[in-house]
């Protein structure tokens, strides 16, 4: 395949989804659990999941430093849901010692975990998403949001009174989960980004 080689974080959550969103629009998607699967791909998504439980597991299998590295060498990323979370600079409600969401500094912002409410809250909505002509069809399952942006951050999306889509260069984030919906444009985004087209 021809398509830029990108991986998806396959600790836990959205994975499966994610892949054939992205195969969807061209890329060759490849699943990574290992370092040299990180170092093998031109871009990494994380998807949504639980922020807690993917901090523990990046920790375990010594991924944790790897992946900060790589962002910050400028290796672009796309976060859903809780990948929003784990792009963060600074998580507001990080969890407890130990067990606390990492906070991998991808975007400079402060993120608030489930921020919408807790599963039962869980909602969807028709949201304006800049640089798209249609309005997207957002779906927040337990939610974060994005509580501060720094200078070099770019407001996509709004919900509520916030920020629930960024970006910081090569780097992207939603709080909702575009891969459920069908909708591929946000991912076709995504490649255009890694592609240099965006």
């Amino acid at each position: 395949m021809s398509g830029p080689h990108i991986g998806v974080l396959a600790l836990q959550g959205d994975v499966r989804e994610h892949l054939a969103a992205l195969r969807a629009v061209g890329a060759h998607a490849v699943p990574v659990r290992r370092h040299a699967e990180l170092e093998s791909v031109d871009a990494l998504l994380l998807p949504g999941g639980e922020s807690t439980t993917m901090s523990l597991l990046l920790r375990e299998l010594e991924l944790a430093d790897p992946l900060r590295a790589r962002l910050a060498d400028g290796m672009p990323a796309y976060g859903s849901c809780a990948g929003m979370i784990l792009l963060a600079s600074e998580i507001a409600d990080a969890g407890a010692e130990g067990r606390a969401a990492l906070a991998l500094a991808g975007i400079d912002m402060t993120v608030r975990r489930n921020a919408f409410g807790r599963q039962v809250d869980s909602f969807e909505g028709d949201i304006e998403f800049d640089g798209l002509d249609e309005p997207v069809h957002a779906v927040f399952i337990r939610a974060p949001w994005v509580e501060r942006t720094g200078p070099g951050v770019q407001v996509l999306a709004e919900a509520a009174g916030h920020p629930v889509a960024v970006r910081q260069g090569p780097v992207l984030a939603t709080s909702f989960h575009p891969e459920v919906t069908g909708d591929r444009r946000i991912h076709r985004l995504f490649v255009d980004i890694v592609t240099g087209q965006a």
